[in-house]
């Protein structure tokens, strides 16, 4: 039986409940410092710069780049949720990182403002307009001043489509079982989640869609938004466990340059 979706999943699916289903990887602090030593050696990054952490959830990314003396950093996201727990989290380590709720087609922020774009942690392909993924691009090269660099991480569409298991099961702690069927429908992995609790039974059931892209089809798009200098810079596999992460597990990294 096919998973059916609901193309507005991404509006509803990212809150306290995805911060338990996915904490092996996007609440996992040796992981983000793993990955920002690894995004530091794609892009220079500098204690002055300005830093937009696009469609960046609870800020994880941007925490460590505070850890390191880069504080000029913005985190945008959909989620109201995950939001409110970043802006906590940096107001409990001093950290001055402004969190702002917006739909990143169009999220109002001055242009030319930031000195780097980052998407990261797959946080593209969620919308099934076919053209918002480049709308989330444009956005980002109009934000982003001259000679500024952009960073996009998203899963690697070739790797998932020879290694996806079609079901995967994890436990979180004593009482949480999170369990994903899975599937690939033309070019996206569809996933219906069920999560569960040992002491109160169902705690979610949803399903969610993911495009999928090769480094190519990628590249281009990227450029096609305005970006130049676009490279295809690695396989960020090794940031991770060799757990079922599904899309967590294989990452295509892309670095460009605005004009």
């Amino acid at each position: 039986m096919s998973i059916t979706i609901d193309p507005d999943w991404w509006k509803t699916l990212f809150d306290e409940v995805y911060l338990v289903t996915d904490a092996r990887s996007v609440c996992n602090e040796e992981i983000t410092r793993r990955e920002i030593d690894l995004f530091c050696n794609l892009i220079p990054m500098h204690p002055q710069d300005r830093i937009l952490d696009l469609c960046g959830g609870h800020g994880r990314h941007a925490m460590e780049l505070c850890k390191r003396g880069i504080l000029n950093c913005t985190v945008f996201d959909y989620a109201r949720p995950l939001l409110k727990i970043g802006a906590e989290n940096a107001e409990r380590q001093n950290y001055p990182v402004r969190f702002i709720q917006g739909d990143a087609r169009d999220t109002k922020l001055a242009e030319e403002e930031y000195d780097h774009v980052l998407i990261l942690g797959n946080s593209l392909g969620y919308i099934p307009d076919k053209n918002a993924d480049l709308f989330i691009l444009r956005e980002s090269f109009r934000v982003l001043k001259s000679k500024g660099w952009f960073l996009l991480e998203v899963t690697d569409g070739n790797t998932v489509r020879e290694k996806l298991s079609p079901i995967a099961w994890h436990e979180m702690g004593d009482d949480v079982v999170v369990c994903r069927e899975r599937e690939l429908k033309n070019d996206a992995i569809c996933a219906r989640e069920m999560v569960l609790s040992k002491q109160k039974g169902l705690i979610r059931d949803k399903s969610y869609s993911i495009h999928l892209y090769e480094p190519q089809q990628l590249a281009a798009l990227v450029t096609k938004a305005g970006f130049i200098d676009v490279q295809i810079c690695s396989d960020s596999a090794t940031c991770y466990s060799e757990e079922d992460l599904g899309c967590m597990n294989h990452r295509l990294i892309i670095s460009a340059r605005k004009p």
